[in-house]
């Protein structure tokens, strides 16, 4: 099963896809979709959208993973994260996949053991499950630890058929 983890921002939006297959995961790619901020907003959501579909297209993942908003103390910079994770949950379901959401605090837990993890450490982490992954940035990074999560969460839901 090919699955895309995504950590959505309106500046970048980190994306990792990984195979599982039961407990056994493979790195397949990762990056950031960068947005640039002299642009008009609509058109900043369009381009998330645009390189998303882009994605999907490339790699047919069967699911996908986004992280949930976490409150900021600015309330624009949560309405414009709240805005482009919705483009990303709308490019996800498009495709007609199955989405998962899962807080970040969560995310930290699944990968790291505490949920109070360090960007670093999420890293760390992501680089040892994921042997030989050149990580794009903490972006991708971090959306890669979505990915993980998911598959972790579908394997013991026993949703993960092996192969």
């Amino acid at each position: 099963m090919i699955l895309l983890g995504l950590d959505p921002g309106l500046g970048t939006t980190g994306w990792g896809i990984i195979a599982a297959d039961g407990n056994r995961l493979t790195h397949i790619g990762n990056g950031q979709i960068r947005t640039d901020s002299a642009m008009a907003l609509a058109t900043r959501l369009l381009a998330i959208d645009l390189a998303l579909t882009d994605l999907i297209l490339d790699h047919r993942p069967d699911g996908a993973a986004v992280e949930e908003v976490f409150l900021n103390v600015n309330p624009q910079s949560t309405l414009k994260l709240g805005q482009a994770r919705g483009v990303v949950l709308l490019a996800a379901s498009r495709s007609g996949m199955e989405v998962g959401e899962y807080a970040a605090r969560l995310v930290k837990k699944s990968v790291v053991g505490v949920g109070n993890a360090s960007k670093d450490q999420v890293h760390a982490m992501v680089s040892r499950l994921l042997p030989g992954a050149k990580i794009a940035g903490p972006d991708a990074a971090d959306a890669l630890a979505v990915a993980i999560t998911h598959a972790h969460h579908l394997a013991s839901a026993r949703r993960i058929p092996r192969q």
